[in-house]
């Protein structure tokens, strides 16, 4: 090694340490900005739902505790005797077994019917725009509107659909009297309402599939069926989930159908059709003028949405992984040579 290189090496070694840099205002107001600016740009969402989603279910969880009532206010705290109380009443399970069966006719051929129309809307057809408008205007229609409308369908006298069963020879059904009839008339509000905003959210999720699967599956000579079933469906079952996930949620919270069917929104003169959120409106603000015991009403509803939707997540969950193999390997190969194909063209 040379002489001055050496001597350059020892006055490096020996040399005392450099002060730190001193970082400047901006310098530091840069990186806080890195830190901190993606948790500000979120915050907005977590603090609207702590103040109109978290404080509302905590708070209700504090008035089903004490005896609340409409007129006289707060009393004194009671424990868990609201949820006994209501678990006493023949009218809660009368609706919760309503609404469990509302549920189950309207979510069911929701999904089916939407997952379909979807389908079609995925078609090259004239006019796309208008028709994907026209399967979405039911949704934006008031829903006491669709209530007052389907009530008078559903007449059990004077109504329209009652009038083209008996054109056809067929007798005459009690809409309002029959449980499981009135629960069809409701279910149908809830279809006519809803089934267009989940085609909708099925067609983007069809329209996000790749093309070259159906090539593939054109060139292996499947049909409409068949590439509805191996290929869209497969494709887009997370978006399934998504549906079924938030059908239950809204499904099991119906108020506005069951309340504007008749005259009265008793749910019945036999609590035919009274659904569980109809029961805590009566229970809060009808007849008894209880808000702790329409509070605990609230709270087990919310617990049985939960168990619901987890249930529904896990099912649905475990159908979609078991096909996660799909699309086989003879159709990724089939779409890559129709890529390779379309390519060379």
């Amino acid at each position: 090694m040379p002489t001055q290189t050496r001597d350059a090496a020892q006055d490096a070694a020996t040399a005392p340490p450099r002060p730190p840099r001193r970082v400047g205002f901006k310098q530091r107001l840069g990186r806080w900005d890195v830190k901190f600016s993606p948790y500000l740009y979120i915050s907005p969402f977590f603090i609207l739902f702590l103040i109109v989603g978290l404080f509302p279910i905590a708070y209700t969880a504090y008035v089903s505790m004490h005896s609340w009532n409409l007129l006289f206010g707060k009393g004194e705290f009671v424990g868990f005797q609201n949820y006994t109380d209501v678990f006493a009443q023949p009218h809660f399970w009368t609706s919760l077994r309503n609404t469990l069966s509302i549920f189950v006719l309207s979510s069911v051929p929701q999904v089916i019917i939407a997952l379909v129309l979807a389908a079609f809307l995925d078609q090259n057809l004239r006019s796309k725009t208008f028709w994907r408008m026209g399967v979405l205007l039911p949704y934006v229609v008031a829903p006491v509107a669709v209530g007052m409308i389907f009530g008078r369908l559903f007449a059990d006298k004077s109504g329209l659909i009652n009038a083209g069963l008996e054109a056809i020879g067929l007798p005459a059904v009690q809409w309002h009297v029959n449980v499981l009839a009135s629960h069809v008339a409701i279910a149908s509000m809830v279809d006519f309402r809803w089934t267009g905003y989940t085609t909708l959210i099925c067609l983007a999720a069809m329209q996000a599939v790749p093309r070259e699967l159906y090539e593939a599956a054109i060139i292996d000579g499947a049909g409409r069926m068949r590439q509805f079933f191996s290929i869209t469906i497969p494709q887009i079952r997370a978006t399934i989930i998504f549906v079924v996930i938030t059908s239950t949620i809204g499904g099991l919270q119906i108020f506005d159908e069951p309340r504007v069917y008749d005259a009265t929104g008793t749910g019945g003169a036999s609590k035919q059709w009274l659904t569980t959120t109809l029961f805590l409106y009566d229970v809060g603000w009808g007849n008894q003028h209880n808000l702790g015991r329409a509070a605990a009403i609230a709270w087990l509803l919310f617990l049985i949405i939960v168990v619901i939707g987890f249930v529904n997540f896990a099912a649905t969950r475990r159908i979609a992984t078991g096909g996660s193999d799909l699309p086989s390997r003879r159709t990724r190969r089939s779409a890559e040579r129709a890529a390779a194909k379309r390519r060379a063209s």
